[in-house]
């Protein structure tokens, strides 16, 4: 067996987590590879909305096995509200979750020294989520951090001690006045004592070695999903750095960050918006500032499932587009909010760009300034697509869409999503 991998294509917020929930069925696994709270999954089941950070979205099926995998990182107090939080809803997720014991841990200084450090950079901020990712991927690079491991030693509060004070030094020296900062509303004291408790708390999970664990689950013929968070053009790579996240968001970190070997991975599924959009700063050469970028944010409820802030909108960019499936190794595109662009009379794709000295070209080169994108303009649908099941019931424009897409790829769209909820998921091809 081999490991399938679901990843975003564009810059996060492509509704990854309703389809691994859609896909979850054909699996026995799923499992989160990278990134941390600031990942904001969510899922839409019979009208009842659900947003995970760190569980993988298997989880509302009780009978699969959901893995937190060594990539991730870990905020334990957000993981605690994140299981409470399933609990009230009558999921049992200390019953089928599983956290490697080699994830790093964000602790509360991690989270001010990401303020600490963003609140540096003047007009230059990178758009933080403010959640501690950064600072907690550089001690762990940097050989300082703390693991889930660590929690269950018998030093492990001298160990955290002393990771805080090496935070506490760095933010003396900018000047950062971490004292009168709050946490989620709270003092630090208060909320770093909620953080501890709810450390301990993760003794009660079942933590174990996930890699040689999906090792043996693939020798013993199960399937597995490997769920990714953020989107490719966010990678620390091949992103657009430094407005990027901490991790590998691409097919190659499911290596790193599940323990798999590259001759274990299957079929790649690439999830990309019927537009585009974009949190925080950095480029976004199809970016709308007009009436239709309001459109599309406001059709297609565009607010951060974590921060709540507006996401930038514009059109597709099928250069982009082509660069992340070129990374990923994409075997099937999947293609959600469609119903969104049922708005529009025309709808714009950019097809080339022309740079500062008139050339033209198709090629993805993030790292260029000044490329004007050129756009081509299709038709639109303006139809209701609530009651579509199937392609043949698509109105003619849809389709157009779908084949210009494939057509300009070189990736079928195997599945369209019409609708926020789990079952207006429309799977167009077998696979």
């Amino acid at each position: 067996m081999k490991v399938d991998v679901l990843l975003g294509l564009q810059w996060g917020d492509e509704g990854k987590g309703k389809i691994v929930d859609v896909l979850t069925p054909r699996y026995d696994i799923i499992a989160r590879f990278q990134g941390g709270p600031n990942a904001g999954h969510t899922l839409e089941i019979k009208g009842d909305k659900h947003v995970l950070h760190t569980i993988p979205s298997g989880i509302f099926h009780p009978e699969k096995t959901n893995v937190i995998g060594n990539g991730v990182i870990i905020d334990p107090l957000s993981l605690k509200g994140e299981l409470e939080r399933l609990r009230a809803k009558g999921v049992a997720p200390e019953k089928n979750l599983i956290v490697s014991k080699k994830s790093h841990l964000i602790l509360p200084t991690h989270r001010l020294l990401d303020a600490t450090y963003e609140a540096s950079k003047g007009d230059a901020k990178i758009g933080s989520t403010l959640k501690g990712i950064g600072p907690t991927y550089t001690d762990k690079t940097a050989r300082n951090g703390l693991r889930v491991t660590d929690i269950l030693s018998d030093d492990f509060r001298n160990r955290y001690d002393s990771l805080k004070k090496q935070h506490l030094d760095i933010m003396d020296s900018y000047g950062f006045d971490y004292k009168s900062y709050e946490l989620d509303g709270m003092s630090f004291d208060h909320y770093e004592q909620m953080w501890l408790d709810a450390a301990n708390e993760i003794k009660e999970l079942k933590v174990m070695s996930t890699e040689n664990f999906i090792d043996r689950q693939l020798r013993e013929g199960k399937s597995i999903l490997a769920e990714g968070a953020q989107g490719t053009l966010l990678d620390i790579e091949f992103g657009s750095y430094p407005f990027v996240t901490s991790s590998n968001t691409i097919t190659a970190g499911v290596c790193s960050g599940l323990g798999v070997a590259p001759s274990k991975i299957g079929r790649v599924f690439g999830i990309v918006k019927a537009y585009c959009t974009r949190v925080g700063s950095g480029p976004f050469p199809t970016e709308l500032h007009d009436n239709d970028g309001q459109k599309l944010r406001d059709e297609g409820n565009e607010y951060g499932a974590t921060t709540g802030r507006p996401r930038r909108c514009g059109w597709l960019d099928i250069n982009a587009l082509n660069y992340s499936i070129m990374l990923n190794g994409v075997t099937d595109l999947v293609m959600t909010k469609a119903d969104v662009l049922s708005a529009f009379d025309e709808i714009k794709v950019c097809d080339r760009y022309q740079e500062k000295d008139g050339e033209i070209t198709q090629e993805f080169d993030i790292e260029k300034s000044g490329l004007e994108p050129l756009f081509k303009t299709l038709k639109g649908w303006k139809t209701n697509l609530d009651d579509k099941t199937k392609a043949s019931e698509f109105p003619e424009a849809l389709n157009d869409y779908l084949k210009y897409i494939e057509e300009n790829s070189g990736v079928p769209v195997s599945i369209l999503s019409v609708g926020a909820d789990r079952d207006k998921t429309i799977v167009l091809r077998d696979f």
